[in-house]
């Protein structure tokens, strides 16, 4: 059956336009000297104006099919493993009234219930049960609730719904918002009654919701392993964080959980010996706490020996520059090189010592970390062409760079050179060689530099605040006027402030896939004072791992590949970014690189990494996480097919289907209000039978094809205007 929508504005256009399309063909109908053939042309150019016409009126061809089946009812209801939360109170309609069990129980003996089966007396509806969500049902997948395809599936395959009975808690973490099936339901005329089981208060719990563990870490020294947990008592918890690893050697830390809130903290361990190590933190379980399997987590750190490659760049020998090279040269996994450029006596010479600045991409590329003290662009320094090297070091190859200033003020020139972006402050240049102080000035540490690896001195954080407030001070200052957007302020000075707070002087922050750090004091080497090198050594160890943690993921001997995030969990992209390098070890400049990459189920596939636009031998790609556990990388470069590189990416197994969890009624109540249909409380199950009785029979099921907007018509309506066109031609002619 044709059906048209015109609108009263299109109605009136297309019938007025029909009938001065009609004046004009009878018009030319009488001046054409051939009448017969000129009639047939202008019948032709009356029907394509027709058409027109009729598809701005929007005609619809309707195709009506009326069921030949009894009306049915569907009773859906959530199998998932929320539904095992024991906070379920039965009804007065439930015997025993008033006893509170599961969710999964409490639907269990609803739907054994004698109130249904008015729904089937007499014959006439048809009553359909069917579960949904029931963990292990999709293989290879994530056990979780996805209200939305359910209905969506029930509607596509069930001709003649009267209505839906939705048994569920309303908590769902996969699929589509399940609006959208509800929008559906309210298309078709089949109202929706969902029953909200569950109770929407969160039940007693401590939950460990993360634990953020790096993916490898240096033999012999510390990792800082944050974690997240969140407590839904009602009351203050002192409890017990415990870190055990395979062999049984375990760590624990005291803290104290506020009620109702999420706690954030992290917990240090060391390193003490070589490969991947299985570790497990937990917590006991609490007093009141009803759920106690989302009170430990699991996951492994690499332990890797490393050889760290340092060059420093300096002027003057000033006491800063003398104490870090012996702290880095002294340093077993740390290969120390120095460029020392004294403005008269030129290079230094010694050991450690190089001539001049690498010339080269493969002689630069070679280091992790670069600290430039109090050097600058100028004669017998640095040039802007190695300023932009230094750049494309940070930013292309992971590496990082440390900016140590001093009295000279070098390094306000580089403020003019590609290095200027890398500085994660801003320096106030009319007083270019900083300011100094009559009294020694601490450093303060902010509420990140107390969390931070960087500035951890002590055994554990509890002693860390106490050995800062007792190193020595400082004498002198950068000119620090603020530190840039996006950058971690560790330090502050602890007795000056600026315009903008206080001034900042130990500042972080990362730099493409590098990092970069700004220490704006030269007296660092007065740590030394009563305790030797306890904490100099171990401060600027830290930096050197610290800045080259991303750069040694994974380094072989023709790529080096590093990845974000390093705990993915199911559902995220991994970055991929790989430095290749030809046989000199230069960055290879012509090639490809390719990841195999094997998922935990044993299914393989292969990565082209895309080349980056630089002459530094990047190349990135991405890959997405659809399964929890290890996933195997090997990756190739261009001419060393027998040279792979080998590592592994570790995902979380996270349970996205959680019990314990409060009830989302609001969700079912947002579903029933689209649908129109109407929330039912657990209370009201005898009402809503017969409610549903007194529904309306299903209406006939109609589909509708838009011939306005349907090929066909499209091309019938071209093929028209094109025998017109050539018939007006030929009639022209002849």
């Amino acid at each position: 059956m044709l059906h048209l929508s015109p609108t009263p504005v299109t109605l009136w256009i297309g019938i007025v336009a029909l009938l001065v399309v009609a004046v004009l063909c009878v018009l030319s109908w009488k001046r054409s000297p051939h009448r017969g053939r000129t009639a047939l042309l202008e019948i032709l150019r009356f029907l394509a104006a027709a058409a027109v016409v009729l598809l701005l009126w929007q005609p619809e061809w309707r195709h009506i099919l009326h069921p030949d089946t009894k009306p049915k009812i569907a009773i859906l209801w959530d199998a998932s493993k929320s539904m095992s939360t024991v906070d379920a109170q039965l009804p007065p309609s439930l015997p025993p009234a008033g006893e509170v069990i599961s969710r999964a129980e409490w639907v269990d003996k609803a739907l054994a219930s004698d109130l249904w089966k008015p729904l089937e007396s007499g014959g006439d509806n048809e009553v359909i049960e069917r579960s949904f969500a029931a963990p292990g049902s999709t293989p290879g997948q994530l056990d979780g609730t996805d209200l939305d395809t359910p209905l969506s599936e029930l509607l596509d395959n069930e001709s003649n719904l009267r209505a839906v009975v939705l048994f569920s808690d309303g908590d769902y973490n996969m699929g589509q918002p399940p609006v959208a099936s509800a929008q559906k339901m309210h298309l078709r005329g089949v109202p929706l009654f969902p029953i909200p089981v569950g109770s929407e208060t969160r039940l007693p719990d401590l939950d460990l919701l993360s634990v953020s563990a790096p993916a490898y870490g240096i033999v012999g020294e510390n990792v800082q392993i944050p974690f997240t947990i969140r407590s839904s008592l009602d009351r203050q918890v002192r409890t017990i964080v415990r870190l055990r690893d395979d062999s049984g050697r375990e760590e624990t830390k005291d803290i104290i959980l506020p009620p109702n809130a999420e706690t954030y903290d992290s917990i240090i361990w060391r390193l003490e010996k070589e490969g991947a190590a299985k570790f497990e933190l937990s917590i006991p379980v609490a007093d009141g706490e009803l759920v106690s399997s989302n009170n430990s987590r699991e996951f492994i750190i690499s332990g890797k020996p490393e050889m760290i490659r340092v060059l420093i760049v300096e002027t003057l020998p000033r006491w800063e520059y003398r104490f870090l090279r012996n702290a880095l040269s002294r340093d077993p996994g740390v290969e120390l090189s120095c460029l020392l450029l004294h403005p008269q006596l030129g290079p230094g010479e010694g050991g450690d010592y190089i001539q001049e600045f690498p010339s080269k991409l493969e002689e630069l590329a070679k280091y992790d970390v670069v600290f430039l003290g109090d050097v600058g662009v100028g004669d017998g320094q640095l040039t802007k062409e190695q300023c932009t090297l230094i750049r494309g070091l940070v930013e292309n190859q992971a590496s990082g760079v440390v900016f140590l200033p001093g009295p000279q003020g070098n390094q306000m020139s580089l403020l003019d050179t590609d290095l200027s972006d890398l500085m994660p402050v801003i320096l106030d240049e009319d007083r270019p060689k900083g300011m100094a102080e009559e009294i020694a000035s601490p450093l303060q540490l902010t509420t990140e530099g107390r969390t931070s690896l960087l500035t951890l001195l002590g055994e554990n954080e509890e002693e860390n605040p106490a050995i800062w407030r007792r190193l020595p001070g400082f004498y002198w200052h950068a000119p620090v006027i603020k530190a840039k957007a996006g950058t971690e302020v560790l330090a502050v000075h602890g007795n000056r402030r600026g315009k903008f707070g206080p001034v900042p002087l130990l500042v972080t922050k990362p730099a493409g896939n590098g990092k970069v750090l700004f220490m704006g004091i030269d007296s660092a080497w007065r740590w030394r004072r009563g305790v030797e090198d306890l904490y100099h050594y171990r401060f600027w160890g830290q930096v050197a791992r610290w800045m080259s943690y991303q750069r040694n993921m994974a380094a072989g001997q023709r790529v080096r590949v590093f990845f974000t995030p390093e705990r993915p969990e199911p559902g995220d992209t991994v970055t991929l970014n790989a430095n290749a390098f030809d046989a000199n070890g230069a960055p290879l400049q012509k090639g490809s690189v390719a990841i195999d990459l094997t998922a935990p189920d044993g299914t393989s596939q292969r990565l082209e990494l895309q080349k980056n636009e630089s002459s530094w031998g990047a190349f990135s790609g991405r890959f997405k996480v659809t399964l929890p556990g290890e996933w195997k990388l090997r990756a190739t470069a261009s001419g060393a097919e027998d040279q792979p590189l080998e590592t592994s990416i570790l995902a979380q197994g996270v349970e996205i289907e959680k019990t314990g969890q409060p009830a989302r009624p609001e969700v079912l109540e947002e579903m029933a209000r689209v649908s129109r249909g109407r929330i039912v409380q657990p209370t009201q199950l005898a009402d809503l039978v017969k409610e549903i009785n007194a529904l309306p029979e299903p209406r006939p099921l109609e589909t509708r094809t838009p011939l306005w907007s349907h090929w066909a018509v499209v091309v019938a309506l071209v093929s028209l205007l094109a025998i017109f066109w050539i018939g007006r031609k030929l009639n022209g002619v002849f």
